[in-house]
């Protein structure tokens, strides 16, 4: 009988190591961006990007001994706090994800970082949420983000306007976390460094007439309007009642207002307009565009190398860790992220995973000059964008 229980225990020892093993193979991170909403025209190939990186370390079959990774998406709506996080809640406990790629909008990554993410103990980073406030918020070493802050943002879109000689500004905003971030961000900088904001005011989203914002915003004056908004939303229907009207013919943008819809919405209206997002011209950038498109997506897209990278970061860190569990790999983040160690790139992912594997040391670049400081966010680097005959196209990096 003693024999019998021996063997019967066992096998059940062995079949919870086979059982385990089983699941262990499969990876499940959860992309949440705002399918749906005011980014929803540059969301896909944000998407696109995170699921990129992810194929590329499940045909490499070298992460945690042969684990294949699967997305399970969840729609943001970027702006909907509710929706965001009931959205999280599922990836988190029904699909038992192991880490966020997201999310996109600075109020609904908040909202899932401190209701879902931090109760549930899951890694999150986000390859687009650039509020300041998310550089002070309370995330238990959780959360980090491939995205620069705006305090950043604001700085360089102080450099842009001044070396045009552009020294009064009109500033409208809209009204959620990150809207008012960045407009805080670039006011004091303008300001620090001469310049004159004539009005900042906010707009809602989702209006169909703009006309009483716009009429505020000439009222005060301006040789700029700098539309801190969203492209498929109301920065939109701002700079549209501002060409109708005549209020404003030149407007700088940032990057939550850059994406191909803005050709689509104004074309040749938007001549001698400008702005700047994320970005570099480094050799990484190259190489992750080449591979969108192989893929079939603009890897150009605003915050597209950002996801990539994203999603890059969480697998490389559970290779360090040697495991898929938050608590294990959330202090690797920065470690893979950083030098000292060997430079990767865009389609080298199973390289550093062998390394990482090997005990080498990794210095993660990857498709947006990965550098990642303070709190876990990225240093920043700029694409500046101009438009002419019709469309924008980057002119400079900073």
């Amino acid at each position: 009988m003693k024999k019998f229980l021996m063997a019967t225990a066992a096998t059940a020892l062995m079949s919870g190591a086979a059982f385990a093993d089983a699941h262990a193979k499969e990876v499940k991170i959860g992309v949440i961006l705002g399918f749906t909403g005011p980014l929803e025209s540059i969301t896909p190939a944000m998407g696109a990007g995170a699921e990129l990186a992810m194929n590329e370390v499940s045909e490499s079959g070298a992460l945690l001994d042969g684990a294949k990774v699967t997305s399970i998406r969840g729609d943001s709506t970027c702006i909907d706090a509710g929706a965001a996080t009931s959205a999280a809640e599922r990836l988190i406990t029904s699909d038992q994800v192991s880490a966020i790629m997201g999310a996109d909008c600075s109020g609904v990554t908040g909202a899932i970082l401190q209701n879902a993410a931090r109760p549930n103990g899951v890694v999150m980073i986000s390859p687009s949420a650039t509020s300041p406030g998310l550089s002070t918020a309370e995330d238990d070493g959780l959360f980090f983000r491939t995205a620069p802050s705006d305090a950043r943002q604001g700085v360089i879109m102080t450099e842009i306007l001044q070396d045009r000689g552009v020294n009064e500004v009109a500033l409208t905003y809209t009204n959620n976390d990150y809207g008012k971030g960045l407009a805080d961000a670039f006011q004091a900088a303008f300001e620090e460094a001469g310049g004159t904001v004539t009005i900042s005011t906010s707009h809602e989203d989702g209006k169909a007439d703009y006309s009483a914002e716009v009429g505020a915003l000439a009222s005060a004056g301006g040789e700029v309007l700098v539309v801190a908004g969203y492209v498929d939303q109301g920065g939109s229907g701002i700079i549209r009642s501002a060409l109708d009207t005549g209020a404003f013919d030149t407007f700088y943008v940032p990057d939550g207002m850059v994406g191909e819809k803005l050709n689509e919405n104004f074309g040749a209206e938007m001549n001698g307009s400008f702005g700047a997002y994320p970005g570099t011209d480094s050799e990484g950038a190259a190489l992750f565009v080449e591979m969108a498109k192989g893929a079939g997506f603009d890897g150009t897209g605003a915050f597209a190398p950002e996801s990539y990278d994203a999603a890059a970061l969480i697998m490389l860190a559970m290779q360090a860790a040697g495991s898929m569990d938050s608590a294990d790999y959330k202090d690797h983040v920065m470690n893979v992220a950083n030098a000292p160690g060997e430079k990767i790139y865009p389609g080298e992912l199973a390289k550093a995973l062998e390394l990482i594997k090997n005990g080498e040391e990794v210095d993660y670049e990857g498709a947006s000059a990965v550098e990642l400081i303070g709190p876990g966010e990225s240093a920043g680097n700029y694409q500046e964008i101009e438009f002419a005959d019709g469309v924008y196209s980057t002119i400079k990096y900073r």
